[in-house]
C-alpha cells in the first residue's frame, strides 16, 4: 500500500512510536488521530492532523470517529508498561482496544492494518529470534496480551480478508521518550551526576533501534509486503548490555559515575534479559537499518539531551 494521499486513522498517535509515525504521515495523508494522553501529550501531534481525545475501550469512540471513507488504521494504542502492577486491567483493556478497533473496521468496510506488536511474544527465545521460531511463550502479561491481539489480527487476516501488517518492535529509542532504561539513566543522571542504580547486573543485553529507523521500516514494509498476515520483525543485527548504555549515557553527559547493581540476571519480573530479534525477512525485503544498536542508543540520548528544554516527554 502507497501511504501518500490516503486517509488514516492512527490510534496512540501522541505517543513516541505514534508522534513520530504522525511526523512522516501527516504531509501527505489526511489524518485523525485518536488517543486517550494516558502514554502520550498533545503536544506531539501535529496541527495538521484532526485529534480525538477518547478512550479506545469505549465502542462509541470508534463509532463517532471511524467510517468507511479511511482508507487504513495504524494501531498503537496499547496499555504498554511489562512490569505492570495492573495486570488483568492491561491484558483486558488492550484486547479490547483491539477487538474494538477490529469489529468497527469490519462494520464500516476498512480492511487495512498496522499494528505494533513486540518482541515480547517471544519470551525467552533462542537468539536471534525469527518471525516462525515457535511456540510463543511470553513471560509477561504485556507480552501475552500483545499475542492474545495478534491472534485477533490473524483471524480477521484470513476470515475477513483484512490486510495486516504487525511489527514485532526491538527496543525503540528516540526523542519524546519518557520510559526505558536510556531515558531512566539519563533523568537519573541528572538528579545525582555521581551514582547510577542499574536494575539487575548490567549483563542484560537487548537490541535497540533509533525511531528513525523504525518508522522507515513500518513504511517500506507496508509499501513491498502484501500478503493477508504480514508480520515483521523490526530492530538491528546488533545489541547493547544495560552496563555499555549506562556507559554511553555517561559519556554523552560528560560524567563519570559510580554504578550500584541491584542484582539478578534481570530488571524485574517478566523482563527478557537477553533479546535479538533476526531481521532477516526485513532485509529480504530491502531495507536495512541505518544505525548499529550502540549507535541507535547515543543517538536515543543526544535526542534527549538536545530536547530536554523544548520536547515533552512521553510515557
Amino acid at each position: 500500500m502507497n501511504l501518500e494521499g490516503k486517509r488514516l486513522l492512527v490510534t496512540g498517535g501522541a505517543g513516541l512510536i505514534g508522534s513520530a509515525l504522525l511526523d512522516r504521515l501527516a504531509p501527505d495523508n489526511d489524518v485523525t488521530v485518536v488517543d486517550d494522553l494516558s502514554n502520550g501529550v498533545r503536544e506531539s501531534v501535529p496541527e495538521s492532523v484532526t485529534f480525538v481525545e477518547g478512550d479506545l475501550t469505549d465502542p462509541a469512540v470508534l463509532e463517532d470517529t471511524l467510517t468507511a471513507e479511511f482508507d487504513a488504521v495504524c494501531h498503537l494504542a496499547a496499555d504498554k508498561y511489562v512490569d505492570s502492577d495492573r495486570p488483568r486491567e492491561q491484558m483486558e483493556r488492550n484486547e479490547a482496544m483491539t477487538f474494538n478497533v477490529l469489529e468497527r473496521m469490519d462494520e464500516v468496510g476498512v480492511e487495512k492494518i498496522l499494528f505494533t506488536s513486540s518482541s515480547t511474544v517471544y519470551g525467552e527465545a533462542p537468539r536471534p529470534t525469527p518471525e516462525d521460531y515457535a511456540p510463543l511463550e511470553p513471560i509477561s502479561v504485556y507480552g501475552a496480551s500483545k499475542l492474545a491481539e495478534e491472534s485477533l489480527l490473524s483471524t480477521y487476516a484470513h476470515s475477513h480478508d483484512f490486510t495486516v501488517w504487525n511489527f514485532r518492535f526491538a527496543n525503540i529509542v528516540g526523542p519524546r521518550y519518557g520510559a526505558g532504561v536510556v531515558p531512566d539513566f539519563v533523568y537519573k543522571l541528572t538528579e545525582d551526576p555521581e551514582s547510577l542504580t542499574i536494575l539487575g547486573d548490567g549483563r542484560q543485553e537487548k537490541s535497540y533501534m533509533h525511531i528513525d529507523d523504525c518508522i522507515d521500516a513500518m513504511c517500506h514494509v507496508v509499501q513491498a509486503a502484501d500478503g493477508a498476515m504480514n508480520t515483521y520483525n523490526l530492530g538491528t543485527r546488533t545489541t547493547t548490555s544495560v552496563t555499555r548504555i549506562a556507559d554511553i549515557v555517561s559519556e554523552e553527559m560528560g560524567l563519570n559515575p559510580s554504578y550500584e547493581y541491584t542484582g539478578g540476571d534481570r530488571g524485574w519480573t517478566g523482563d527478557v534479559p537477553k533479546m535479538r530479534l533476526s531481521v532477516e525477512k526485513l532485509a529480504a525485503l530491502g531495507y536495512e537499518p541505518s544505525l548499529s544498536s550502540d549507535e541507535a542508543v547515543r543517538q536515543g540520548v543526544r535526542d534527549l539531551l538536545d530536547g530536554a528544554e523544548n520536547e515533552p516527554h512521553l510515557g
